[in-house]
């Protein structure tokens, strides 16, 4: 495939979301193999600076940039539409440090982009690809890029109360981009806006640039665009921030809870394992991936062989019992140890309901295994539904997991009913659906 830039320039104008300055941007076409450049026109000498992970200097609701002097706020949604509409080489002129939010999506970027009109060029495009899995947690949420000869998000977002759960999977190419990602807005919840306006944040805000979530009610100046508006807008924010690798990546991104650290953090450890001599993947004494048929338990041990999960995201401590091929217990100890408890909820510590359901999620893709029993296979999480959480779980409970399968497409997609027990009396409860991908090829 060529590369590709615009074939003339287009301007926009608006204003900044954190700043709330008054802002020009204008797309102008460049030269083969030049990337993203962002040029400041409002600084002496009118630096440019070019994204990359190493240049990342802020993530609080955006992704910021600095190269010495020069900082560019923000960029996520620009680079989000250049890269979602297959446009390799730009420079993205401002006249300010941060691009206009407009309506607080990539829409209005990607009609701009459309006016410049993207053009074929001389060169043929390189990519970013992974050759195995490469995963970052922090808290409550995780980001997984699987090898995939393409670009595909998985994405589910939620918030602590599970009032606003969302889910979608997209292949991501221009047209899919344009239709079903690039229109989602961004959003904010009520309780956060005073305390981001004390760190200088969101000065441009308003109804015509983002929606607010308050309790259950969502405050907007139109409908929502899509049913999954949320989780779609994360994977705006995902397209725009890989583009720090300096290339387009081919993956498949299973994304829970994402955000602009997360994101970052995906993409400086996909640097990382780039950098790996070839055969340098770890070889130490294991047992099999999967489940055999005659383990009728398994301890951590095993659930780490089996499960890509790592600290802090393993949410299954041991298989206490495979009651039939389709059906086990297990445990999850919870202790004050757990990171999340630092900020969920300082002095009342609650275990988030979507630690809950990614617990059962765990559980089900293990049971899913013990069926496949195949090498090199993963079970990841797609969606949940008929969610209920009915009992505050805190520290020194322990969690009882119980799944059953009730469903299964050919041993790669599976629906499971799962709930949680803690001394013998269902704290949450859902239905969910995982499948099993090759770790080593394309799914």
């Amino acid at each position: 495939m060529k590369q590709r830039s615009i074939l003339r320039d287009a301007t926009i104008k608006g204003k900044a979301l954190h700043t709330g300055e008054e802002v020009t941007l204008t797309l102008k076409p460049a030269e083969p193999n030049t990337g993203i450049v962002f040029r400041r026109v409002d600084l002496y000498g009118k630096p440019e600076v070019k994204p990359s992970v190493d240049l990342v200097s802020d993530v609080v609701r955006s992704t910021t940039i600095t190269d010495g002097h020069t900082k560019i706020h923000t960029i996520e949604h620009v680079l989000s539409a250049l890269h979602g509409c297959g446009i390799d080489n730009a420079v993205v002129e401002m006249d300010a440090s941060e691009p206009p939010i407009l309506d607080g999506s990539a829409k209005l970027y990607v009609n701009l982009i459309h006016e410049a009109e993207p053009v074929e060029q001389d060169a043929d495009r390189e990519y970013i690809e992974i050759k195995e899995p490469v995963s970052v947690t922090y808290g409550s949420s995780s980001l997984i890029a699987l090898p995939y000869d393409g670009l595909k998000i998985t994405c589910t977002s939620a918030d602590d109360r599970g009032i606003h759960t969302q889910h979608i999977a997209l292949d991501i190419d221009p047209e899919e981009y344009m239709a079903q990602v690039a229109p989602a807005r961004t959003f904010t919840i009520y309780e956060d806006i005073e305390e981001l306006l004390k760190l200088g944040k969101i000065q441009g805000g308003s109804l015509d640039s983002a929606i607010v979530i308050k309790g259950d009610k969502i405050l907007s100046k139109e409908p929502l665009r899509f049913k999954e508006e949320f989780a779609r807008h994360k994977i705006l924010d995902i397209v725009g921030d890989v583009m720090l690798l300096g290339k387009p990546l081919k993956a498949h991104i299973i994304a829970v809870r994402p955000g602009h650290r997360l994101n970052v953090e995906l993409s400086k450890a996909i640097i990382k394992s780039l950098e790996k001599p070839e055969g340098a993947k770890e070889k130490a004494k294991r047992g099999p991936a999967y489940v055999l048929p005659t383990e009728d338990s398994l301890n951590i041990r095993r659930i780490l062989d089996t499960l890509p999960h790592r600290y802090p995201f393993v949410m299954v401590d041991r298989v206490v019992e495979f009651k039939s091929e389709k059906e086990l217990v297990a445990i999850k100890n919870v202790t004050i140890n757990e990171p999340y408890f630092q900020g969920h909820f300082p002095g009342h510590p609650v275990m988030p309901g979507v630690l809950q359901i990614e617990a059962m999620a765990q559980a089900a893709g293990i049971l899913m295994l013990r069926q496949v029993s195949s090498e090199d296979t993963i079970a990841f999480f797609m969606s949940c539904d008929k969610v209920k959480f009915r009992q505050a779980v805190t520290p020194g409970d322990q969690l009882e997991i119980h799944v059953k399968i009730t469903k299964n497409r050919g041993k790669k997609i599976g629906v499971a009913e799962g709930k949680c027990l803690v001394a013998g009396k269902v704290v949450s409860s859902a239905e969910l659906m995982f499948a099993i991908v090759d770790a080593g090829q394309d799914t």
